[in-house]
């Protein structure tokens, strides 16, 4: 496999088969070396290793900690396996005060700490956090309005309606991303939404009906109204913020005049490759280091992608 994303690459089998198998489970809470990973109102719990906060590493719990603060009938979500140790994930977002109960660590946002973690870490991290935002915004059935209860190790969610019994799987929503270019020049925007000046790749969700390399042009056009020829795939990225796919891919430009969408962006323009490679020294903000924007981005300069 190539190299992954940030936030993918968790070392961990899943176990997905033993996920129904009650007995196995009660085995695995049993065992001492069971890890759990406290999640919090969609924080996650880290301890620093430097007065800095330039790095930090998972905050574990034991199962008998992790029991003493979770809400009575909340149940453990099996994250995985990994050399003999079983992982698992609690939600303690009923707690007004969690970090008053637990002091070994901090619950902080991911997307702030992100960079600072080691990459398994922060994939175990965004897995949590896509489950319990999962199970947050889906407590009722979508097709008849009963209640869910969490089965299946915290990965499905059945309705309690004897009449319904329908199954609810975890979501993740699928968004293109993509870099554009032509020659030596492409493409990057500052988005309203990012209130630091920081220029980024275009982006948006695939919607029904539609291939991704469709979604790509067409999230290019409505942005910045440029029409693109050659779509190549680059690699995918989970983005927990909530709980989407990125889809990376190079797009080769046909035209080159920019027409904005106003509401979205605050600026588009063309750069040229030695101006991205310089960026440090000219004071020119990119995406993220540990964003699949910013990879897209560095492979292009460096001439990884023509």
């Amino acid at each position: 496999m190539d190299r992954v994303n940030f936030y993918a690459g968790a070392d961990m089998d899943r176990v997905s088969p033993l996920r129904r198998d009650v007995d196995w489970i009660t085995d695995q809470l049993a065992s001492p070396e069971a890890r759990v990973l406290p999640v919090w109102r969609e924080k996650n719990f880290v301890s620093f290793l430097d007065q800095g906060a330039k790095s930090l590493e998972i905050a574990w719990l034991t199962v008998g900690d992790a029991s003493a603060l979770a809400k009575c009938g909340d149940p453990f979500v099996l994250l995985g396996e990994k050399n003999g140790i079983p992982y698992f994930a609690i939600d303690l977002s009923h707690l007004d005060e969690p970090e008053a109960a637990v002091l070994h660590g901090t619950f902080v946002g991911l997307r702030d700490v992100g960079g600072a973690l080691a990459q398994s870490e922060g994939a175990l991290l965004s897995y949590a956090k896509g489950l319990f935002h999962w199970h947050d915004r889906n407590p009722f059935c979508a097709r008849c309005g009963s209640a869910t209860l969490s089965t299946s190790a915290g990965h499905v969610r059945l309705c309690t309606n004897a009449d319904c019994k329908t199954s609810h799987f975890p979501r993740t929503d699928p968004a293109v991303i993509m870099l554009v270019h032509r020659g030596d020049r492409c493409v990057l925007a500052h988005n309203r939404r990012n209130h630091l000046p920081m220029y980024s790749t275009l982006a948006g969700f695939v919607e029904p009906g539609e291939s991704l390399e469709e979604a790509v042009a067409r999230e290019v056009h409505e942005e910045v109204g440029i029409r693109v020829g050659r779509v190549r795939y680059h690699s995918s990225q989970p983005w927990p913020f909530p709980g989407n796919i990125m889809l990376g891919f190079h797009a080769e430009a046909e035209s080159t005049e920019i027409a904005i969408e106003e509401e979205e962006l605050v600026e588009a323009r063309w750069f040229e490759r030695a101006e991205i490679a310089n960026a440090a020294e000219t004071g020119l903000k990119l995406s993220r280091s540990e964003s699949i924007s910013r990879r897209l981005i560095d492979d292009w300069v460096s001439g990884a992608v023509t």
